[in-house]
């Protein structure tokens, strides 16, 4: 498409890309940004959001517009899933910039150009997805790599009726969540505790405390059995580790073993740093089979990428080329314009050009990844990217610009990598219901710039409407608070450097363990309040009896989309909340 053109609207014997699916896409993105973003503030990690997109789709194409077409619902759930890549992509990263400002002497973060950071994402976005869609014959149609999330985002495509049904259910879990979350802040407020172990006498060691939180159940719900990983690095620290440090520890930390939270601050909290650090690079070197594989896709990309039937599938690959170089030379120009005229034009383009090599590197291994095991790497790319960034910047300008740049073109990074691993699902639903592939890509496109506004625009209503703003009580940010702490030892030169080792080196055989993400959940696990991590078991747990009294059936016909509604509803009520606390302060 050329600037000015119109959106090509296509309709065939079946309608497919439709203003209809387009106004529907950004309505339903715009909904389930806003809720699974605020669910990774709170519990520091993302949800594929094709499912939901395609189960509310439904609902109101074919239960309120009465549209039967399944290509059109695939048209509008791949750009509600790629409004829904923003919420991956930034809440792993820019909050950490505000995470940081709240400290004396990076208070100068918090004076942050947003649209020149809406614009960075943006941009990363486009970036990313013009790096992969050349893949997408070689990795979907010639290697046929399962994408395990993009059949099920298939098989609803192609149920209709059941797609109705789940949609009134996901409702209802909205419904259930609006009140009870209503209920929970006005009698309790943001962050809300039982304190279950206090009650029953147990020691405060073991910390068996309760988030009220009904979204988090939610959460545990879809994890199911993988997600008790996370819960393990809980239970490892305050069932474990705390007793034996209450016996064997150095008087300082026996002293803190009566004190969850400074146990966790002081000593969990760095450990799970260094295991989220060792789980990425880690997780780079167990996917080296797959990156061999991913260039081996380029290869076959290149040999692929021309001739009449390419062109009627895919997006022109010219023009891929022509936008990831206007995408180079727009980074190169809001890194420059970050910097405030504290960075030259030859740092500024050294970090454009590491980020978007980055982009590259990390996006192709990312949607290799989720292609085979339906398991992404996206954190710890980030962290990699940033801290790259830190260091090529590092001693060029003064620490304040060189925090800024990296983060800003790291968003882009991580915007571009999240980006490329969400089509290359939605393309794998695609070819199984016969969809045209550069319809989605188009549609993707069409999707991609509306989620940076909204994800940044809520990322600042809640850290101005918190109390304790981002990475407080009752806004964690774990790993907006990884990167954060990563970043404030990097440049001040207080590293825990024994606590980050010993995690890492943890982090590290948890990756090569061929388990999948199991070292990112367990480093999480380590590093968030108990509270929560307990609440989130729960769901775990309740998914797994689920399964095994009802059936696996019953859990994904009934059971995940009620547990999807409660994400939306609890993360509707907070946001309302945070802007009810804005209308307050503004009479």
């Amino acid at each position: 498409m050329k600037k000015g053109d119109r959106i090509p609207i296509i309709q065939g014997a079946y309608p497919e890309f439709t203003w209809v699916a387009v106004l529907v896409g950004w309505v339903i993105g715009a909904l389930i940004t806003v809720s699974v973003a605020y669910a990774a503030l709170m519990l520091g990690f993302s949800i594929e959001g094709s499912e939901l997109a395609a189960i509310l789709g439904w609902g109101v194409l074919r239960g309120v517009m009465r549209r039967t077409s399944i290509v059109e619902n695939n048209i509008n759930q791949t750009i509600a899933s790629a409004v829904n890549g923003a919420s991956s992509g930034i809440m792993f990263s820019v909050p950490a910039l505000l995470i940081l400002s709240k400290q004396e002497q990076f208070a100068d973060l918090a004076d942050i150009n947003r649209p020149l950071l809406i614009l960075a994402a943006i941009t990363g976005c486009v970036v990313g997805l013009c790096f992969v869609i050349p893949l997408r014959k070689q990795m979907i149609d010639f290697e046929r790599l399962p994408y395990p999330g993009g059949i099920a985002v298939a098989t609803i495509l192609k149920s209709p009726g059941a797609g109705v049904r789940k949609a009134m259910l996901l409702l209802g879990g909205v419904a259930i969540a609006m009140v009870v979350q209503s209920l929970v802040m006005v009698n309790m407020g943001d962050h809300a505790t039982w304190h279950l172990g206090e009650q029953l006498g147990l020691p405060s060691m073991l910390n068996i405390n309760l988030f009220i939180s009904i979204m988090t159940v939610g959460v545990g719900y879809l994890s199911g059995r993988g997600g008790l990983w996370f819960g393990a690095g809980g239970f490892i620290c305050y069932f474990l580790l705390a007793p034996l440090l209450s016996i064997y520890g150095e008087p300082y930390v026996v002293q803190m073993t009566a004190e969850p939270d400074q146990l966790r601050v002081g000593l969990f909290r760095p450990t799970g740093i260094g295991v989220l650090i060792g789980a990425a690079i880690g997780g780079i070197v167990a996917a080296l089979p797959m990156i061999i594989g991913a260039f081996g896709a380029l290869q076959g990309a290149s040999r692929r990428s021309a001739g009449e039937v390419a062109a009627k599938d895919e997006m022109p690959l010219g023009l891929m080329v022509l936008m990831i170089a206007l995408g180079s030379v727009l980074t190169v120009a809001i890194g420059w314009a970050v910097g405030n005229g504290q960075i030259t034009w030859g740092r500024a383009i050294m970090s454009a050009g590491l980020g978007i090599a980055w982009i590259w590197i990390a996006g192709v291994i990312v949607a290799e990844c989720v292609g085979r095991t339906n398991w992404s790497p996206l954190s710890g790319m980030t962290l990699i990217a940033v801290t790259l960034l830190i260091f090529a910047l590092k001693g060029g300008t003064d620490t304040i610009t060189t925090i800024r740049v990296a983060m800003i073109v790291g968003a882009t990074v991580c915007m571009g990598v999240s980006q490329a691993s969400d089509i290359m699902l939605d393309l794998k639903s695609g070819y199984l219901i016969g969809a045209v592939p550069r319809r989605q890509q188009i549609a993707q496109l069409v999707g991609t710039w509306l989620g940076p506004i909204i994800v940044v625009w809520l990322m600042f209503v809640l850290h101005e409407t918190r109390p304790d703003g981002m990475g407080g009580k009752s806004l964690p940010a774990p790993q907006a608070q990884a990167l954060a702490s990563t970043i404030d030892a990097i440049v001040s030169g207080n590293v825990p450097a024994f606590r980050y080792t010993a995690g890492a080196i943890l982090g590290l055989m948890l990756a090569l363990s061929g388990l999948g993400g199991i070292g990112v959940l367990i480093g999480l696990g380590f590093y968030m309040p108990f509270d929560i991590v307990l609440t989130y078991t729960l769901g775990n747990l309740l998914r797994m009896a689920s399964d095994r009294f009802k059936g696996r059936q019953f859990g994904y016909e009934i059971g995940v989309p009620i547990a999807a509604g409660l994400i939306v509803g609890e993360a509707l009520v907070n946001v309302g909340g945070a802007f009810w606390a804005i209308a307050k302060g503004g009479n």
